[in-house]
């Protein structure tokens, strides 16, 4: 599918505005038998220091016989969808084309990207590289619109990913390759696009876990495993047209090594591997890792958010430590700078989002996603369920490119995330204290309220979704307080070392500018 001149033109601009903002996410996925309580979970790390951090409800609709679909390129670029279907894309993104519509879409979390539908399939991205010739090919479907096309029309992860696969393969894809992870309870996916109308999805055992970093990583595929596997029709002859593979190799077909070859290792997969299955003991240089394991023990919502937000603390490549973290063990500072390596958790995350499916209750209730902006070390996250009736409002204003405001989520987190970095070792100790208790309280309490609502929702389906509704806007509205308030506790603390007057600096940061100095002399 060939784009006009002009609308290339913008999109040529679009994708250099999107240069800055790639290669940046971190996913992970947990599969029913991996976890502590039998549910499913995926990630989205959302790293982009660019991204718009409104976080709506899209409504579900019935859509009259003959509806058609719009598809936008760059549709989450700042474009507003709080009167939602009235949406003004104007010159923030381009309409490359229609589709049909279904009859019936569904209601789901739209924000960066889209994460999670009323029917319990959650997702997550990570933009990973490849070939420099695939994204020559411009298609119409961008992430972001397949992703949202799916979680509309998707009851089961299986489905989700037929759909955008079959997208892809009808309209080619547009961008940088992707990486996308996949759940609906019982089943987790891992998908991988590379360009033009190429992709493989495979489906992850049921006590594994996965992470992707930006690379792309599906090697090794049985092609006539057809219920496990999935992939476009031209996968290999494609390759082997362009000279990238040679079937007579006697070499298996891997596509990640044919489309997205690499060198290197990837720290965040061995980070995040070693802190799931620290008995494995993989080593950190090595190129390939495997694309799912088996952890050492099963895992709970509570230790994803904690790898979520991982500076490799206790490691050699500690963030908190050296003269890169400054005075106070900063691992937001300089990082990427002198050797210190990027972390899972980055201070530059728009969001963090941990979307947990538990398939043994209705799915409206069953589905749930823990939310927090900013980087996943300093954040809160909150329970909020896509079936809800509204969002608190400060989800749906402010922007990053304006002025600070107490009433936006994103500035409020912000705004506790750099009073931290004041004296990072001491306000990273009262942060802990403040908010850990405080979210096991909000864990303990989710499985009993849904349960509950589960039980209520066989006879009264309304009550029962009123119940969930309310229970997460006001914690949300709770927490937003709580953590403005928390906010000016750090500044009042913190600023200006008032609680370090008259001590200066720690000693062991004086006595390495002492030893610069004397360098210099």
């Amino acid at each position: 599918m060939k784009l006009k001149l002009k609308a290339f033109l913008v999109l040529a601009i679009l994708l250099v505005f999107l240069s800055s903002t790639a290669l940046t996410c971190t996913i992970l996925a947990v599969g029913k038998d991996a976890s502590v309580d039998g549910s499913t979970i995926v990630t989205h790390n959302d790293d982009s220091s660019s991204a718009d951090f409104r976080l709506w409800i899209i409504p579900a609709m019935d859509w009259p016989e003959g509806s058609m679909r719009d598809i936008v390129i760059d549709s989450h670029n700042y474009i507003d969808y709080g009167d939602y279907p009235l949406v003004d894309v104007g010159d923030r993104g381009v309409v490359v084309g229609q589709i049909p519509q279904v009859e019936h879409t569904y209601q789901y979390f739209h924000s960066r990207y889209s994460f999670i539908n009323e029917m319990g399939v959650a997702m997550g991205e990570s933009t990973a590289g490849g070939r420099r010739e695939l994204r020559e090919a411009r298609g119409w479907i961008d992430c972001w619109t397949a992703q949202d096309i799916a979680l509309e029309r998707a009851s089961t992860a299986r489905e989700a990913v037929r759909i955008m696969g079959d997208l892809v393969e009808q309209y080619g894809w547009y961008g940088s390759g992707e990486i996308i992870n996949v759940t609906d309870g019982n089943e987790v996916w891992i998908a991988e696009f590379y360009g033009r109308d190429l992709w493989v999805a495979l489906r992850m055992p049921d006590d594994c876990v996965f992470v992707g970093a930006n690379t792309m990583r599906i090697r090794d595929v049985d092609f006539e495993d057809t219920e496990n596997v999935m992939y476009s029709p031209n996968l290999i002859t494609y390759a082997i047209e362009q000279g990238w593979y040679d079937p007579n190799s006697g070499e298996p077909f891997r596509p990640a090594d044919v489309y997205a070859p690499r060198s290197s290792g990837n720290i965040r997969e061995w980070r995040a591997f070693s802190l799931m299955a620290p008995s494995m003991g993989y080593e950190y240089l090595d190129v390939h890792y495997p694309l799912w394991i088996k952890p050492d023990k099963k895992l709970s919502v509570w230790d994803i958010f904690t790898i979520s937000g991982d500076w490799y603390e206790g490691t050699e490549f500690d963030l908190t430590k050296g003269i890169g973290a400054g005075p106070f063990g900063d691992p937001s500072a300089s990082y990427r700078v002198g050797g210190r390596q990027r972390p899972i958790g980055i201070y530059l995350s728009c969001y963090v989002q941990i979307s947990q499916i538990k398939n043994w209750l209705p799915p409206e209730i069953g589905s749930v996603v823990w939310f927090g902006y900013g980087g996943g070390g300093t954040q809160y996250h909150t329970p909020l369920w896509p079936a809800m009736a509204e969002l608190p409002e400060f989800y749906e204003v402010g922007s990053r490119y304006e002025d600070f405001r107490r009433d936006s989520g994103w500035w409020t987190s912000t705004y506790v995330q750099e009073m931290t970095r004041l004296r990072f070792k001491d306000a990273i100790v009262d942060l802990g204290s403040f908010r850990d208790p405080k979210m096991q309280a909000v864990y303990q309490t989710v499985p009993k309220i849904q349960e509950f609502a589960a039980e209520l929702y066989e006879t009264d389906k309304d009550a029962a979704l009123a119940i969930i509704s309310d229970y997460a806007y006001n914690t949300a509205v709770a927490w937003q307080a709580d953590w403005l308030k928390f906010g000016d506790y750090l500044v009042g603390n913190y600023c200006a070392d008032r609680i370090n007057f008259g001590t200066g600096l720690p000693k062991e940061w004086g006595e390495v500018l002492d030893s610069l100095n004397n360098q210099d002399s």
